[in-house]
């Protein structure tokens, strides 16, 4: 069934319109969230075949999933990252304001209708410039409460956040503030669509529903994830500028020393830094977008893993 959430009148006689599709009935309640970026679009691929899915058979279905696919629809209208008319990340407005701003009053309204839920799913991509391993990431401060349940969503890397580096506005931190246990998604690059990694979740998903009692049809196992602090991240960042052509592959194991790539001059055909990378471990975020500048993140690596 699908709901509008929220509308709000626009100035050119058109309305800002949020809607989400509940499936299922009474019990315990799930809601997959994303489109909160306008530019970050693989988890409108889960969106789509959650839904199918589950209509589908849902016989199997004991409870109810509120499926959001476009938290930021003008965002995604128009490719833009933010919300168009605001020039702001909207993950930033978080809890909102019901007398506030336009964006402040339909951050409330989401917070609102999303509150109580036995769970919140909430799906990112990277941007445009990086490409990320299937991860979740969590504020150290609610591991305890959703490390088990993240174990069971099927990423390769569970990434725990120091607190400190949490920002308060965005909607992970303001459902997990209000005792909604709400897991963040990051996976694949924005303005792009992974359906790999759209069916990993999927499955991920569908083992988490069985898990909380959910979803009677068998599920698939899924994989046991590598878990991670902040302090077994190292980074690898751009000491010029120039274009950046790799010679290690996303996802790939590498050893301390060993070459990521090259940071190359067009105009004079030499190489203006070897980018090295500074611990062993997983490759899980590497540079897409080849035009770099100084300090422009090209590589993360968790070290120790295999």
């Amino acid at each position: 069934m699908i709901k509008e959430v929220v509308r709000v009148p626009l100035a050119v006689g058109e309305d800002l319109v949020i809607q989400r599709n509940t499936i299922g009935g009474g019990g315990k309640r799930v809601c997959v969230v994303t489109g909160t970026h306008g530019d970050e679009l693989e988890g409108q691929y889960v969106a789509w075949r959650l839904a199918a899915l589950l209509q589908k058979e849902p016989a199997h279905l004991r409870g109810r999933v509120d499926i959001y696919p476009a938290l930021n629809p003008l965002g995604i209208s128009t490719m833009t990252r933010g919300m168009p008319l605001c020039d702001l990340d909207m993950n930033r407005t978080f809890p909102g304001d019901l007398r506030g701003s336009m964006s402040e009053y339909v951050a409330a309204k989401l917070i609102e209708d999303m509150a109580g839920a036995d769970l919140c799913i909430d799906i990112h991509a990277s941007n445009i410039f990086l490409r990320e391993l299937p991860q979740v990431r969590i504020n150290v401060n609610t591991a305890d409460t959703l490390l088990p349940l993240a174990k069971r969503l099927n990423m390769n890397l569970i990434w725990i956040h120091a607190a400190a580096t949490v920002l308060e506005s965005t909607l992970a931190h303001s459902l997990n503030s209000i005792g909604t246990p709400t897991l963040v998604v990051e996976m694949g690059i924005g303005m792009r669509i992974s359906p790999e990694y759209g069916e990993q979740l999927l499955t991920g998903i569908f083992s988490l529903l069985s898990h909380l009692g959910m979803w009677d049809a068998p599920v698939m196992p899924v994989a046991p994830p590598i878990v991670s602090s902040d302090g077994a991240v190292s980074f690898v960042n751009a000491d010029q500028p120039g274009l950046f052509f790799p010679s290690s592959h996303h996802h790939a194991h590498v050893e301390a020393g060993q070459e990521l790539g090259v940071i190359a001059d067009p105009l004079t055909g030499t190489v203006r830094q070897r980018l090295l990378s500074p611990a062993t471990g997983l490759l899980f975020t590497l540079r897409e977008y080849p035009v770099v500048y100084e300090g422009s993140l090209i590589a993360r690596i968790l070290g120790g893993s295999q």
